[in-house]
């Protein structure tokens, strides 16, 4: 893939940070800025693509009416100011694309939404629908009830998994830095890299965190890290600036561009890889851990030496081999309190012991993805 997958994405997700929508220190929506954005959506949606917005903002934009200047270290107030700031955000998406004759709606998603799988797939049906409708949907993270995303999430890492969640063709992260560059961009010398092309090939570089405004909750290590589970699921992305976002959706030489590592996975693999939340281990011996990374088998309860965890049937668990190395995930069939008496034994003997219910594979390899 190369920067021509950017001018003929049909489908795309664009994030844009609250620094790059907000005032100094997020006192107020900038609406110059939130229209640029708009008018470059626009013009993706007249060349045929569908766009989903991963926009932040919403704490930011809730600041000022609340007479705040900074944005709240307590969850309280975060959560009053995103409440305020929701609404006031989504107010002006839908009138600066009604300029445009476009619709736009609002998706609130927590953390649940895509780290369960019913919840995933709930989420998946209605922003296929909102595309199909050609609406542009805006998501954000539901921070006014939030908890557990509201202080430790970012919406780089919520965009790449949309990305995933909607077969993107390009995910793009609009920041108020213009690049990745290869030291500090306020070190003297600091140059932007234009592409990388693979991920292993930035690890030496020191990555910076939140930006200057203190209104974002990411930083560089949370573009990279999007960067990571986007080209990995064969999705490229592009790091650009708001300023330059509008050349570079055209083809110019400007951001960095991240290219895609592998074709694109099945919905279902992807969200196992990257979305789900693990509840517990299962410790592989050698040879069941070379069956499946160099065979593709599934996973028997003859190469399990140990289970940690509370967990039920169809829960997300991680099958690390002897060193502790993760090699995979995948949703286990039993329950964990059944597991014990099964390691180490082959299913007809576990037929025979216990019924013909356990004569069957602990991980399916349909249910398993390598790490």
């Amino acid at each position: 893939m190369s920067r021509g997958q950017i001018t003929s994405a049909k489908r795309i997700v664009i994030k844009i940070g609250s620094s790059s929508l907000t005032g100094k220190a997020g006192s107020q929506l900038d609406s110059a800025a939130l229209e640029k954005l708009v008018d470059v959506v626009a013009a993706c949606k007249t060349r045929g693509a569908d766009v989903v917005i991963v926009s932040s903002g919403a704490i930011a934009a809730g600041l000022a009416p609340l007479g705040l200047t900074s944005r709240p270290k307590d969850l309280a107030t975060a959560q009053a100011a995103a409440s305020v700031g929701q609404g006031l955000l989504i107010a002006h998406y839908t009138h600066s694309f009604a300029k445009h004759s476009i619709t736009a709606s609002q998706v609130l998603i927590t953390t649940e939404d895509v780290v369960r799988r019913s919840h995933y797939q709930n989420a998946q049906r209605t922003l296929y629908r909102l595309l199909q409708l050609g609406v542009v949907p805006v998501i954000n993270e539901n921070d006014s009830v939030g908890t557990q995303e509201i202080r430790f999430g970012d919406n780089d890492r919520l965009a790449a998994l949309v990305a995933l969640l909607v077969g993107a063709d390009l995910l793009v992260l609009v920041s108020d830095i213009d690049a990745l560059y290869d030291a500090l961009p306020t070190q003297p010398g600091a140059k932007a890299i234009l592409e990388v092309a693979d991920i292993s090939d930035i690890e030496n570089i020191v990555l910076g965190g939140a930006g200057s405004a203190g209104v974002g909750s990411g930083g560089m290590v949370t573009k990279v890290e999007a960067a990571r589970i986007a080209t990995n699921a064969g999705i490229p992305m592009l790091l650009t600036s708001l300023a330059d976002v509008d050349r570079t959706m055209n083809g110019a030489e400007l951001g960095t561009y991240f290219h895609a590592q592998t074709s694109k996975t099945t919905s279902r693999l992807l969200w196992l890889a990257h979305a789900t939340t693990t509840q517990g281990k299962l410790v592989l011996d050698a040879g069941a851990v070379k069956a499946i990374l160099e065979r593709g088998t599934s996973l028997l309860p003859a190469g399990v030496t140990a289970v940690h965890g509370d967990f039920i049937a169809g829960d997300a668990v991680e099958l690390v081999g002897p060193d502790a190395t993760v090699i995979a995930r995948g949703l286990v069939a039993f329950d964990s309190e059944e597991i014990p008496v099964m390691l180490g034994r082959s299913t007809k003997e576990l037929a025979l012991a216990l019924g013909p219910e356990y004569e069957r594979e602990l991980v399916h390899r349909d249910d398993l993805v390598l790490l």
